[in-house]
């Protein structure tokens, strides 16, 4: 079993509608990189420095042979137990209930039981209240003021940073750039390559002028949507996203929005919206029927949003924001993103879980990077997402957006090497299709043979490239150098089973 660092470490999130009733208040925690004072934990768990200037007794020291587990493990071993084991643990001393009590635990509770099955009940404000059927007026009086844990103390921390210190004094340097509108050939001469924002070029959507989060839910309360691991009405969500403290919140993010919603995309009469002219032809298209997931409703509350990581199968995207604000902080594919580490295959990535601890730890540094890219998208505005680029994204507010993946002909080399090279990492297609790269060829060769031979020939030199740098020879091929920040693509799963759709901007 690993153990992360504090920087690394899976985040927990254990923030409760419970305030605790019989803690002695403490001093509110000021930390200068949050811009703001935090609030006293609902417990009255303290950080672990605490301890040092506290003349009352330290709880850990009723944990018996338990003390010799640090508490990162601790809370890992917790994670075996169910909801029994968690009561009773709790129950032992005021330690162990402040570690049973982390909602992040309960969260992986309701996940194993029978409640996880309903597309509708009652959300109580957090997961363990929603386990536990506890009554909305339900306080905790434990006192846990006497707990030092930097493991269950900073997640609340993380739930109450201000985001605002972050996204705020951008560096000019650093601001992505902002258009009212592009043209195609200006997007595929200078801006493909690149993000940019435009400010005029979706307000003709009627979605732009109709929908916000509560015309959704008189229209489409009881209609079922993916939210990260679970299938929630749309009322259950809201009432989540209305009433909820994870510091990681779940993120609705359901690819089969417009058959569900009964939605027309595409230009013509009756079109809730349809894809930006700037962009140009979609080369995935060509797929037909057989082209893989590419269209996204995003709907989150403050605070949601996707760590660093790059879109699927080398596709370029665009996000339009219908309500709400989204910062986005970007790297080019080449830049080592500060505390996103890369396996060597490129198929895994090592990073916070939360984006608040990314924040906390590493947005200082990234934002001094030369290649750093920052910018606010608002509502009625579009963001690009070139291929390859890392991004990490947080909503400043409730907000629903859409989203699209696309292929464009600059980028026609990219996707065909892609396919190719990192089959293994190819995602969104339906699980019969196991040649993409196959299928995309033939219909190129089918319908734009010129583009495919361009595409072909860019793989070659790059193929000729690699040679002249790792050489010929396979003995040393043990010592052939890492392809520096070759990157992480996210995938966005397989036919019908959207498991492994989580974390997206």
């Amino acid at each position: 079993m690993t153990i992360l660092a504090s920087h690394q470490r899976p985040a927990r999130s254990c923030a409760f509608e419970e305030d605790g009733t019989g803690t002695q208040p403490h001093d509110s925690l000021d930390d200068s990189r949050l811009g703001s004072s935090v609030p006293p934990h609902p417990l009255g768990i303290k950080p672990l420095g605490n301890k040092y200037f506290s003349s009352g007794q330290d709880s850990r020291k009723s944990l018996g042979a338990l003390r010799v587990l640090p508490d990162e493990m601790l809370v890992q071993l917790l994670e075996y137990m169910d909801k029994p084991a968690l009561r009773l643990l709790g129950s032992t001393c005021r330690f162990l209930f402040a570690c049973c009590a982390a909602d992040d635990l309960w969260k992986a509770v309701f996940l194993e039981s029978e409640l996880s099955k309903k597309f509708s009940f009652e959300w109580r404000g957090s997961w363990r209240a929603t386990v536990l059927g506890l009554p909305p007026k339900h306080k905790i009086q434990v006192d846990c003021s006497n707990v030092f844990s930097d493991v269950l103390h900073r997640p609340f921390v993380c739930s109450h940073i201000a985001l605002g210190r972050y996204t705020k004094d951008i560096p000019p340097a650093n601001e992505i750039n902002r258009f009212e509108d592009l043209s195609y050939e200006q997007f595929a001469e200078q801006w493909s390559k690149k993000p940019f924002i435009l400010t005029k070029c979706i307000q003709s959507w009627p979605v732009t002028e109709s929908w916000t989060i509560e015309s959704l839910l008189s229209q489409y309360a009881d209609v079922v949507f993916r939210a990260e691991a679970v299938d929630w009405s749309f009322a259950t969500y809201c009432q989540y996203m209305r009433n909820s403290q994870d510091e990681s919140p779940l993120y609705l993010f359901d690819r089969k929005f417009a058959e569900k919603m009964s939605l027309r995309v595409g230009k013509g009469d009756g079109a809730a919206y349809w894809k930006p002219d700037c962009f140009g032809p979609d080369l995935f298209e060509l797929l037909g029927a057989e082209r893989p997931a590419h269209r996204w409703l995003i709907i989150g509350p403050e605070r949601s949003g996707s760590t660093f990581h790059k879109d699927p199968n080398a596709t370029s995207a665009w996000n339009a924001v219908i309500q709400g604000a989204k910062y986005w902080i970007m790297f080019p594919p080449s830049a080592s993103v500060p505390g996103v580490f890369v396996s060597r295959d490129s198929s895994e990535v090592t990073s916070p879980l939360s984006i608040a601890e990314w924040l906390l730890e590493f947005h200082a540094e990234a934002r001094r990077l030369p290649e750093c890219r920052e910018g606010i998208c608002r509502a009625g505005e579009i963001l690009h997402v070139p291929s390859g680029w890392w991004h990490l994204v947080v909503n400043l507010e409730d907000g629903i957006a859409l989203t699209q993946n696309f292929v464009p002909e600059s980028h026609i080399g990219s996707v065909l090497s892609f396919l190719k090279d990192k089959a293994d990492q190819v995602s969104g297609f339906e699980r019969d299709i196991t040649d993409a790269y196959g299928l995309f060829v033939s219909r190129l060769r089918e319908e734009r043979p010129d583009l495919l031979e361009e595409g072909l020939r860019q793989l070659a030199e790059k193929k000729r490239r690699w040679d002249a740098v790792v050489g010929d020879d396979d003995d040393a091929a043990g010592d052939q150098p890492q392809k520096k920040n070759a990157g992480f693509s996210f995938g966005f799963g397989f036919g019908d089973d959207e498991d492994d759709e989580a974390e997206i901007p």
